[in-house]
């Protein structure tokens, strides 16, 4: 595989990083803010991203949306309606608009969202969606869900290949969380001092930022092989490739979060600081299509 992107998925990535910080909460404050959720909505609707798998675009260019809005701390639904998105094109008379996807039961990225849509082996449920569910994440809300009705089936390879995309899909998200938390830090750490000089010019604080580099880096590595496996590899190889990258980028964006937290100091276990809003969606992407180490068949213990 040829890990760089081409020129069409970096103008991707700049168009989705730009969305992301021009209308990505700035604020803990901001996330109430309905003014600047109506504007966010209708610039993703425009777009047209939640509606990339019918317009054949790749997993890793899924990836690359979803990294850079769990980087910006998007609070608007994307991963969900992607994936109901890519479960209807294999259907025919299921429309995606106004859909998202279930999972354990509950309907995520569900604002906006009247049904979802659920993989069972390898049938495809619907059901309308019933009313609010409690959510630690202060950026996707969740829904609980009426019955749910049998709207068709796919193939097994595509059921796979939608598993992985799932799994790719909420692994990217964690990515995208783990760099805005280790940003945030290295932000806060520029400017705050102790003793005369800033903290960040301590070995103390610098190894620990250091390390979620380091971590974060090789993230970014495991996803971009997972995410080109989605639709390149063999369906089972890409559910191991997916399976591989959501362990480890989940265990990297908790370990880096945490990180965060702990730079800020006592600010960081605030209400008002950003750090914990970062710590939340690591958490709730980690418990999406969750993988322990007994699901990877490659020796690894």
């Amino acid at each position: 595989m040829d890990v760089r992107l081409t020129t069409e998925q970096q103008q991707l990535r700049d168009a989705a990083a730009k969305l992301a910080d021009d209308l990505g909460p700035g604020s803990v404050a901001d996330l109430e803010d309905s003014g600047r959720i109506a504007r966010l909505d209708k610039q993703i609707g425009i777009t047209g991203w939640r509606s990339l798998r019918s317009d054949e675009a790749s997993g890793v260019e899924v990836a690359i949306i979803a990294e850079e809005f769990g980087r910006g701390l998007v609070d608007a639904p994307f991963l969900g309606p992607v994936l109901a998105d890519d479960l209807a094109r294999h259907l025919d008379g299921v429309d995606a608009d106004g859909t998202t996807v279930a999972f354990a039961g509950l309907a995520v990225d569900a604002r906006g969202s009247a049904r979802a849509l659920s993989l069972d082996g390898t049938a495809v449920l619907a059901a309308d969606l019933a009313g609010d569910a409690e959510t630690a994440d202060l950026t996707r809300t969740r829904a609980t869900l009426g019955t749910a009705a049998t709207v068709g089936s796919v193939s097994a390879e595509a059921a796979q290949r939608w598993a992985a995309l799932a799994l790719v899909g909420t692994a990217a998200d964690l990515v995208g969380v783990s760099r805005g938390a280790l940003n945030l830090a290295v932000e806060y750490a520029k400017i705050r001092e102790q003793y005369g000089n800033t903290i960040g010019s301590y070995q103390a604080v610098a190894h620990l930022l250091a390390e979620s580099l380091t971590l974060t880096e090789g993230s970014v590595s495991i996803l971009r092989h997972a995410a080109w496996a989605v639709d390149e590899l063999p369906a089972a190889e890409a559910i191991r490739a997916a399976r591989v990258a959501k362990l480890y980028c989940a265990r990297t964006a908790r370990t880096v979060c945490e990180t965060s937290i702990q730079v800020h100091g006592g600010i960081g276990n605030t209400w008002e600081c950003l750090a914990h809003v970062y710590l939340r969606r690591a958490l709730t992407s980690t418990e999406l299509w969750p993988v322990k180490w007994e699901d990877i068949d490659l020796g690894l213990s």
